[in-house]
């Protein structure tokens, strides 16, 4: 589906915006277009990169102009773009709003004017019972993309589907590059709750999911991975062990805006999921707004159920950690560094 094809990653400069771009060069897509606003990472990426199949357009998902200049001729797209930091949006919310809701609108427009085939919008599992601004943020941007998808009539316009992740490992920003910089400095590692547990997925584990989705995604789904998880406790004890490290453990209390335990899924989603064995795609709730459908009726399969979360799925231990971590790139960089 991608011989040939343009695809567009917003937010292309991004931990997983690079990781996306260099898998589908690989393929056989015709050109690859990389939107966002950093103009120092779209300078340093296009040296590095030095790929004619890969243009570099720079604009922000907040200018729907921008969106709609640099979209044109495109077939694909990757939503990448967001403000993904937790501290951050809970002090700016309203920038939160801006990019991840009103932007993530803004590439639907355009989306829907330029003719696009299909859109995955990259979300998150702070989405699901969002408790702070960014996981609103993307909880409103599910529900847009949702809301749009219901709006466009078959055959008439993009598919849009979104993924739902869990914590990236090694991604920009994350735990693990910020413990592995701590070690190498001689400083102690600081937890907030050692019995807080967090999914794990690999960089190239998101893109897999990506593109299962753009391979299968119908109007308005959401694809999640299953994943197993740990405790921040466990992933410290495994990356102090890899790195033969004896740095102290400081715990410090749960931060403004951190949940105990995550949840990819939610119980009434899990109701009418499908289990596609790796991944479950979660339907769009298509009904009206007769709401008698909401009074008159419930879903007693969804009191049956549990969510999915980071406490009750496959919980790793420290050697199982260690294997895992061994098999990222970054972490056999920074033990060759």
């Amino acid at each position: 589906m991608f011989d040939n094809k343009r695809l567009m990653i917003t937010g292309g400069t991004g931990s997983f915006g690079t990781t996306v771009l260099n898998r589908f060069l690989r393929s056989d897509v015709g050109e690859i277009v990389i939107f966002s606003r950093d103009e120092k990472k779209q300078e340093d990426m296009r040296i590095a990169m030095g790929n004619p199949r890969v243009r570099f357009v720079l604009g922000d998902v907040r200018d729907l102009n921008s969106l709609m200049l640099a979209m044109k001729g495109v077939d694909h797209i990757f939503h990448a773009a967001a403000l993904k930091q937790v501290p951050s949006c809970e002090f700016f919310p309203m920038e939160a709003v801006a990019t991840n809701v009103t932007g993530t609108d803004n590439v639907i427009s355009a989306a829907t004017a330029a003719g696009v085939e299909r859109m995955i919008l990259l979300s998150t599992d702070k989405a699901v019972y969002p408790i702070n601004a960014m996981g609103i943020s993307k909880a409103m941007a599910e529900k847009v993309l949702i809301a749009r998808a219901r709006r466009i009539a078959k055959g008439e316009g993009p598919t849009l589907c979104a993924t739902r992740y869990g914590n990236v490992m090694a991604s920009r920003g994350s735990v693990i590059p910020l413990f592995v910089d701590k070690i190498k400095a001689g400083q102690p590692l600081k937890l907030t709750d050692p019995a807080m547990t967090r999914f794990l997925m690999s960089l190239e584990e998101s893109v897999d999911l990506v593109l299962h989705a753009f391979t299968h995604g119908q109007q308005g789904d959401i694809f999640v991975q299953k994943a197993p998880a740990c405790t921040v406790e466990v992933l410290a004890a495994a990356i102090k062990r890899i790195f033969r490290s004896d740095a102290p453990i400081q715990v410090i209390g749960s931060r403004h805006g951190e949940k105990l335990h995550e949840t990819l899924v939610s119980r009434e989603e899990l109701s009418n999921a499908e289990d596609m064995g790796r991944y479950f795609r979660v339907p769009a709730d298509n009904r009206d707004l007769n709401y008698e459908q909401y009074t008159e009726t419930g879903n007693p399969r969804a009191d049956e159920l549990s969510d999915y979360t980071s406490g009750n799925t496959e919980r790793l231990n420290v050697d199982q950690v260690v294997e895992t971590l061994m098999q990222l790139d970054y972490i056999r960089a920074q033990l060759a560094s």
